[in-house]
């Protein structure tokens, strides 16, 4: 039996995307040794294009703003929503919650390596191409890794977080996936170059979700950036997109064409990029953390991308898990359960909530009604602007009671 070469690390961190980038730089500030395992090359294509206000902390509590904002992405300042007539839109600045108002709208290939060179600076050695084949957890943690040209060695830790994303490394190796709540749904998405005129039907600084005309529960994304092209996708249960003929690309532009909105605003678009597809991209695991490990973003859990919380809950949950470990690594007794996955958990379920009464139609009624008291739409502006976890919002702290109780006024 050979025997493996083994290292030694003080955290080790599967993925390099937001989460794992984030969480990399945090435990670094503080002094730790990070070893981050990457199976991919970066720039890389991945979807979640629209962050949210709430993300620029945890950029700036990394020491990462400077890099994104130097990058050039598309300013962001809210969101709009349309449906047939209906119009409306919510400006982040106006909102109940303190913190940032505006973000960016990032390509996320370009948006990620930003994160990770930045990581890299502050002294995270970032390993890519590399892939995690075996991992043990308990009180001594370790994986068996394969290098690019397939050679494998051990890597002995302290502590594991994982960030492998959709890829769900742990969740998977450990046997923690369990169905998520929400039905299975797919998406059909591409980049295009819009050409919307200056003065079209279109705020550049907002991301539109847009309704389908007959059906609520399919809906459209465009989210624009800062070079003229934009991410454009539709959402809806499969047995929906199969009524529809074609590759993933004529589906697309057959259902985007079924809203004469976007029809008329797209309409000297080029669509010049394949279209690609996810599906059943909602997941859930038994548990959020355990001896020797932790689970970050989508590797623990992902809800739907409606209301682009995915990068928000990815980056809440480094900031968290960094503080942790960073405390348990200088000697402190953690209890990962009440101070990692309970704080997480608490704005995870109120965006669950948002998203289930999305897709039954209540908070359709909500964000469309005509005259909304305003106390009560800065209170839902501040969830959409990415603030689920600040529990002085009604919103959030009586959640759900608050939401049936509003949809049922404004029905």
């Amino acid at each position: 039996m050979t025997m493996l070469r083994t290292e030694q690390a003080e955290v080790v961190i599967t993925g390099a995307g937001p989460s794992g980038a984030v969480a990399a730089a945090l435990l670094r500030r503080q002094g730790h040794q990070v070893l981050v395992i990457e199976r991919e090359t970066f720039p890389r294509f991945s979807i979640g294009e629209s962050l949210l206000p709430q993300t620029m902390q945890y950029l700036e509590e990394a020491g990462m703003l400077k890099d994104v904002v130097e990058a050039g992405f598309q300013y962001k300042n809210g969101a709009s929503f349309s449906r047939g007539e209906q119009r409306t839109a919510f400006d982040f600045r106006d909102k109940f919650s303190e913190g940032w108002g505006t973000t960016y709208q990032v390509q996320r290939g370009r948006f990620d390596k930003v994160l990770a060179d930045a990581a890299q600076r502050m002294g995270a050695e970032i390993r890519y191409r590399h892939e995690v084949r075996d991992v043990s957890v308990g009180t001594a943690p370790s994986l068996v890794v394969a290098d690019e040209q397939g050679q494998e060695y051990r890597v002995e830790a302290r502590l594991i977080l994982d960030a492998s994303g959709f890829a769900r490394l742990l969740p998977r190796l450990l046997n923690l996936e369990r169905p998520s709540r929400f039905p299975v749904r797919q998406a059909y998405f591409t980049h295009i170059q819009d050409h919307i005129a200056p003065d079209g039907d279109f705020d550049r600084a907002k991301i539109r979700v847009a309704v389908h005309p007959e059906f609520q529960d399919v809906w459209y994304w465009l989210i624009p950036f800062s070079d003229g092209r934009m991410s454009i996708g539709v959402v809806a249960e499969p047995a929906f997109l199969d009524r529809y003929e074609g590759d993933e690309m004529t589906r697309l532009r057959t259902l985007v064409n079924e809203d004469p909105n976007l029809r008329t605003l797209l309409a000297q678009a080029v669509w010049d990029t394949p279209a690609r597809t996810l599906k059943g991209y909602s997941a859930d695991v038994t548990t959020l953390a355990g001896p020797g490990f932790a689970l970050l973003g989508n590797a623990g859990e992902f809800l739907d991308p409606v209301f682009s919380s995915g990068v928000t809950i990815a980056l809440t949950s480094a900031s968290l898990a960094a503080g942790c470990a960073h405390r348990q690594l200088t000697g402190e007794t953690v209890d990962w359960n009440a101070e990692y996955a309970v704080p997480l958990k608490r704005g995870v379920d109120t965006f669950r909530a948002f998203v289930e009464a999305w897709y039954e139609g209540s908070f359709q009624k909500i964000i469309f009604h005509p005259a909304p008291p305003p106390t009560i739409r800065q209170m839902i502006c501040s969830i959409l602007a990415g603030y689920a976890w600040d529990e002085r919002n009604p919103y959030v702290s009586e959640m759900p009671r608050r939401l049936v109780s509003l949809a049922k006024v404004c029905a």
